[in-house]
C-alpha cells in the first residue's frame, strides 16, 4: 500500500484525524501532524516526509485555500504529479490548483461510503499509476503542462532621486500582483524577490538559486509628468530575451502601461488567461494617477518606518489625506490612512477615531482585507473579543498574504495568550516583509515560552540581522535598538544589548513603546529587574490603550517582575487612569 502525506489547515484537524484514520484502515500509511506549527514547514520531518510520500492529499477548505503552508505542500504534490485534492468544503481551489479535479467530500460524514471509496481509488491512481492503467481507472490529475514560474526582480530606480523609490517599488509590487493572479504562472512572492534589490546579480544565478524558468528585470525613470519603463523577460535556460519593450509616456499612461506589461507576458509565454484573471489585472484602485503616486508614498513610509514613531503615522495619514482629494473613493488609501490612525489611537494615545476611514474603505471595496484588520483592532480596544476575533478571521479569509493581517492578527492571539497560535501568522509575517524585525523578535518570545531553544536562536539572529539594517538607515531608530538589544542578549552579546539600550533612551527617552521593548530586554533577557521597573515608569504613566495593558497582562517576557510590588502598583495606577478592572 502507498506512503501518504496528508496537508490540512489547523482549523481541519478534526477532519484531517477523521480522514487519516480511515484511509490508515484501508492499508495505507499516512503521515500527519495533529499539532503542526507553521515553521514545522522548513523542518526536516516534513521535507522527509513530503520527499517520500507516494501520493499528497490536501484537504482544501475555506480556511485551507488562504494557508500559504498548504499551499506550499500542494504545490510540491502537484509539481512531482502526486496531487490529491479533496474539497472539505464547498469552495473553490486556490488559483494554480484549479485544473485538477478534486474529490467533494463537502457531504462525507465519516465512515464507509462512496465519497471514501472516490478518494481511496483517487489515491491509488495517483500512488499507483501502472497499476490504475491496468484497472482502467480514472485518475484525478490532468495531463501534464508546462508550467512556468517568474521572479519579478524589483525595477531599478533610474530617475537620479533616491527619494523616487517609493514607485520604482509601487510599480515592481503591482505587476508581481497582476501576475500572481494568472493562474498558469507561478510567481516569486514579493518579499523573495525583494531580498536581491541593489544586488548586482547574474540573471541566471537568479533563477538557478529561485528554480524559476524566467526572470523578469526592468528600470523606470519618472522625470514630471513623464515616464519611462523598461522592461525584459529572460527564460533562465538559455539567458535569452522572450521579450522586451520600452514605454515611454506621460505620467498619466502608467496604469495602460502595467496592464501592458502584464498581458505581453502572458502572450509572450503563450499561456491562457482567463476572463476573470483578464478582469483582476485591469481592475485599479483608482484612475488618478496623483492619487496612485501619493498612496506609493504613503505606502513605502508604512513598510520602512520607525512603527513606534508618531511622525511616521501622522505623515501617512497626512498624504492618504492628500490623496483622497484626488480620488474620494480610492479604497485602498482609505484603509491605509485608518491603519496609521489605528496606531496613532492604540500606539500613541492621540485623540483619533480610525473607523471612519476603515468603513469608508469597506463600503468602497467590502474586500478589503486591512480594513477588516483595522475594525478587528478597535473592537478588540473596546473589549469585544469575540466580535474582534470573527473580524480577523476574516481578514486573514480575504488575504492571507497581507502583512499586516498576519502581524495583527499574531499579536491578537499573543494577548489572549494563544502563543502557539501566533507562531505561524509571526513567521508568515517575518516572510513577507523583509524590513519586519518586530515579528522575528516577537517569535523569540513565543519559542521561549514553548520551549524550543534552536528556532528561539534562529529568530533573533534574524531579528538582529535587520534590526541592524534598520538602524543603518536610520540611526534614531530607537524601536529597532530596543527590539535589537533584546535579540542581541538572547545569542550572548551582553556588553552590546547594554549599548544598544543606552543608545535608544538616548535618541528618543520619550517614546514609550521602546522603553516597553527595553523593559522586556532588561527584565527576561538580561535579568536587571531594577532597571527595568526604572524604564517602565514614564510608560506606566503615558500608556492610552487598553489593548496596550493586555499585552503587558499576557507577555511572558514581565514574568521576572510582575511580582515586583513597584510593578504591580505602576500596573494599578495605569489600569484606575483607565478605566479598566483592578
Amino acid at each position: 500500500m502507498a506512503r501518504i502525506f496528508l496537508s490540512y489547515a489547523r482549523e481541519d484537524s478534526d477532519a484531517a484525524k477523521e480522514l487519516a484514520d480511515e484511509i490508515g484502515r484501508a492499508g495505507h500509511e499516512v503521515w500527519w501532524d495533529q499539532h503542526i506549527q507553521g515553521g514545522s514547514r522548513f523542518s526536516r520531518a516534513i521535507d522527509q516526509a513530503l520527499k517520500d510520500a507516494e501520493a499528497v492529499v490536501v484537504l482544501w477548505s475555506d480556511t485551507s485555500v488562504e494557508s500559504a503552508w498548504v499551499q506550499d505542500e500542494a504545490a510540491e504534490g502537484r509539481d512531482s504529479g502526486r496531487l490529491v485534492p479533496v474539497l472539505l468544503d464547498r469552495c473553490k481551489a486556490p488559483l494554480g490548483f484549479r485544473q485538477f479535479q478534486s474529490v467533494d467530500m463537502s457531504r462525507w460524514r465519516g465512515g464507509e461510503g462512496a465519497e471514501l471509496t472516490t478518494l481511496l481509488e483517487a489515491i491509488a491512481n495517483t500512488a499507483t499509476p501502472a497499476q490504475a492503467e491496468q484497472k482502467g481507472a480514472a485518475s484525478t490529475k490532468p495531463a501534464p503542462t508546462t508550467q512556468f514560474s517568474i521572479c519579478v526582480l524589483p525595477f531599478v530606480n533610474m530617475s537620479g532621486d533616491p527619494e523616487q523609490e517609493y514607485f520604482s517599488d509601487g510599480i515592481t509590487e503591482d505587476i508581481i500582483t497582476d501576475l500572481s493572479k494568472v493562474s498558469a504562472l507561478l510567481v516569486i512572492a514579493r518579499n523573495t524577490a525583494f531580498a536581491f534589490k541593489g544586488k548586482v546579480m547574474d540573471v541566471k544565478d537568479v533563477a538557478r538559486s529561485l528554480d524559476v524558468t524566467h526572470v523578469m528585470e526592468g528600470s523606470v525613470r519618472k522625470a514630471g509628468d513623464r515616464v519611462r519603463i523598461t522592461a525584459q523577460l529572460i527564460d533562465s535556460a538559455t539567458g535569452g530575451h522572450v521579450w522586451a519593450d520600452r514605454y515611454d509616456r506621460d505620467l498619466t499612461d502608467i496604469f495602460a502601461i502595467q496592464d501592458e506589461i502584464s498581458k505581453a507576458i502572458v502572450a509572450a509565454l503563450r499561456v491562457k488567461l482567463l476572463p476573470d484573471e483578464k478582469k483582476a489585472i485591469e481592475a485599479r484602485g483608482t484612475s488618478s494617477v496623483e492619487a496612485y503616486n501619493l498612496y506609493l508614498m504613503a505606502r513605502q513610509q508604512w513598510v520602512t518606518g520607525d512603527y513606534s514613531d508618531v511622525r511616521r503615522d501622522e505623515t501617512i495619514a497626512r498624504i492618504c489625506r492628500q490623496a483622497l482629494s484626488f480620488d474620494p473613493n480610492y479604497a485602498q488609501a482609505w484603509a491605509l490612512m485608518a491603519l496609521a490612525q489605528t496606531q496613532l489611537l492604540l500606539m500613541h494615545g492621540r485623540d483619533v477615531d480610525a473607523l471612519p476611514a476603515a468603513e469608508r474603505a469597506l463600503e468602497i471595496n467590502p474586500d478589503i482585507a486591512e480594513a477588516h484588520c483595522v475594525v478587528a483592532q478597535l473592537l478588540e480596544e473596546q473589549g469585544k473579543q469575540a466580535e474582534a476575533n470573527e473580524k480577523m478571521q476574516t481578514a486573514m479569509r480575504l488575504d492571507g498574504e497581507s502583512w499586516e493581517v498576519n502581524h495583527e492578527a499574531a499579536r491578537l492571539m499573543f494577548r489572549q495568550g494563544r502563543i502557539r497560535e501566533a507562531i505561524p501568522l509571526f513567521e508568515k509575517a517575518a516572510s513577507l516583509m523583509q524590513s519586519d524585525w518586530h515579528s522575528p523578535m516577537m517569535l523569540t518570545t513565543c519559542y521561549q515560552s514553548v520551549g524550543d531553544q534552536e528556532a528561539l536562536l534562529r529568530f533573533a539572529r534574524l531579528a538582529i540581522e535587520r534590526a541592524e539594517i534598520a538602524v543603518a538607515k536610520d540611526p534614531t531608530n530607537a524601536q529597532a535598538l530596543a527590539g535589537g538589544s533584546t535579540a542581541l542578549a538572547l545569542i550572548g552579546e551582553e556588553r552590546r544589548a547594554r549599548d544598544w539600550i543606552d543608545r535608544a533612551l538616548l535618541v528618543d527617552p520619550d517614546n514609550v513603546i521602546m522603553r516597553y521593548n527595553l523593559a522586556c530586554s532588561l527584565a527576561a533577557r538580561l535579568e536587571d529587574r531594577d532597571r527595568a521597573i526604572e524604564v517602565m515608569e514614564p510608560y506606566f504613566e503615558r500608556v492610552a490603550s487598553l489593548t496596550r495593558i493586555r499585552h503587558l497582562s499576557a507577555d511572558p517576557d514581565m514574568e521576572n517582575i510582575r511580582d515586583d510590588a513597584r510593578f504591580q502598583e505602576m500596573l494599578a495606577a495605569a489600569k484606575q487612569r483607565l478605566g479598566m478592572s483592578v
